[in-house]
Protein backbone atom coordinates (compact mmCIF):
# COMPACT_ATOMS: atom_id res chain seq x y z
CA UNK A 1 0.00 0.00 0.00
CA UNK A 2 1.65 3.04 -1.09
CA UNK A 3 1.83 6.08 1.25
CA UNK A 4 -0.53 9.56 1.16
CA UNK A 5 1.18 12.26 -0.62
CA UNK A 6 1.59 15.46 1.66
CA UNK A 7 0.08 17.83 -0.73
CA UNK A 8 -2.69 17.93 -3.99
CA UNK A 9 -0.11 15.87 -6.29
CA UNK A 10 2.81 13.96 -5.92
CA UNK A 11 6.29 15.61 -5.18
CA UNK A 12 8.94 15.46 -8.16
CA UNK A 13 12.36 13.45 -7.40
CA UNK A 14 13.90 17.32 -7.36
CA UNK A 15 11.34 18.51 -4.99
CA UNK A 16 11.82 15.93 -2.93
CA UNK A 17 15.72 16.30 -2.39
CA UNK A 18 15.28 19.60 -1.79
CA UNK A 19 13.28 19.04 0.71
CA UNK A 20 15.55 16.68 2.10
CA UNK A 21 18.39 19.21 1.69
CA UNK A 22 16.71 21.88 3.95
CA UNK A 23 16.05 19.68 6.69
CA UNK A 24 19.17 18.56 6.91
CA UNK A 25 20.54 22.51 6.61
CA UNK A 26 17.79 22.99 9.58
CA UNK A 27 19.25 20.40 12.20
CA UNK A 28 15.88 18.08 11.93
CA UNK A 29 16.70 14.98 13.05
CA UNK A 30 16.82 11.74 10.30
CA UNK A 31 13.85 9.63 11.46
CA UNK A 32 14.42 6.02 10.10
CA UNK A 33 12.14 2.96 11.40
CA UNK A 34 13.33 0.53 13.49
CA UNK A 35 14.58 -2.86 12.48
CA UNK A 36 11.77 -5.18 12.21
CA UNK A 37 10.92 -7.32 15.39
CA UNK A 38 9.32 -10.49 13.35
CA UNK A 39 12.05 -13.57 14.20
CA UNK A 40 11.07 -14.44 11.16
CA UNK A 41 12.30 -11.74 8.94
CA UNK A 42 16.32 -11.96 8.34
CA UNK A 43 17.73 -9.90 10.97
CA UNK A 44 18.24 -6.44 9.32
CA UNK A 45 20.57 -4.06 10.68
CA UNK A 46 22.04 -6.75 13.28
CA UNK A 47 25.75 -7.68 13.49
CA UNK A 48 26.44 -11.60 13.65
CA UNK A 49 28.06 -10.77 17.12
CA UNK A 50 24.77 -9.11 18.29
CA UNK A 51 22.70 -11.91 16.70
CA UNK A 52 24.91 -15.01 18.48
CA UNK A 53 24.73 -13.04 21.96
CA UNK A 54 20.89 -12.64 21.65
CA UNK A 55 21.08 -15.96 20.61
CA UNK A 56 23.11 -17.49 23.80
CA UNK A 57 20.96 -14.92 26.42
CA UNK A 58 17.72 -16.68 24.82
CA UNK A 59 19.36 -19.99 24.66
CA UNK A 60 20.24 -20.06 28.65
CA UNK A 61 17.09 -18.38 29.61
CA UNK A 62 15.35 -21.44 27.79
CA UNK A 63 17.54 -23.74 29.60
CA UNK A 64 16.49 -21.85 32.92
CA UNK A 65 12.76 -22.54 32.08
CA UNK A 66 13.76 -26.29 31.53
CA UNK A 67 15.43 -26.52 34.84
CA UNK A 68 11.89 -24.94 36.58
CA UNK A 69 9.69 -27.20 34.74
CA UNK A 70 11.99 -30.34 35.73
CA UNK A 71 12.22 -29.28 39.42
CA UNK A 72 8.47 -28.91 39.44
CA UNK A 73 7.53 -32.26 37.36
CA UNK A 74 5.53 -34.82 39.55
CA UNK A 75 6.77 -37.91 41.24
CA UNK A 76 4.91 -40.12 38.71
CA UNK A 77 6.35 -38.09 35.87
CA UNK A 78 10.59 -38.45 37.35
CA UNK A 79 11.52 -41.96 35.43
CA UNK A 80 9.58 -41.00 31.88
CA UNK A 81 10.96 -40.25 28.30
CA UNK A 82 10.23 -36.36 29.36
CA UNK A 83 11.92 -36.02 32.02
CA UNK A 84 15.06 -37.51 31.09
CA UNK A 85 14.67 -34.86 27.51
CA UNK A 86 14.52 -32.22 30.26
CA UNK A 87 17.45 -34.08 31.97
CA UNK A 88 19.62 -33.84 29.38
CA UNK A 89 18.58 -29.91 27.97
CA UNK A 90 19.48 -29.38 31.74
CA UNK A 91 23.00 -31.11 31.65
CA UNK A 92 24.08 -29.21 28.72
CA UNK A 93 27.01 -27.02 29.65
CA UNK A 94 26.22 -23.58 27.85
CA UNK A 95 29.66 -21.76 28.98
CA UNK A 96 31.84 -23.08 26.57
CA UNK A 97 29.23 -20.98 24.32
CA UNK A 98 29.04 -18.11 26.27
CA UNK A 99 33.11 -17.94 26.72
CA UNK A 100 33.22 -17.75 22.28
CA UNK A 101 33.24 -14.34 21.12
CA UNK A 102 32.73 -13.95 17.30
CA UNK A 103 35.25 -12.55 14.95
CA UNK A 104 34.47 -9.00 13.79
CA UNK A 105 33.70 -8.95 10.42
CA UNK A 106 35.72 -6.33 7.96
CA UNK A 107 34.68 -3.19 9.87
CA UNK A 108 30.84 -3.49 9.85
CA UNK A 109 30.64 -5.10 13.31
Amino acid sequence: MPRPSIGDKAMTGAERQARHRAARAAGTPVLRPPPPTDPRIKSVGRSRARRWHDTLVALTALQAEYVAWLDALPDNLQDSALAEALQAICDLDLTDLQAITPPRGFGRD
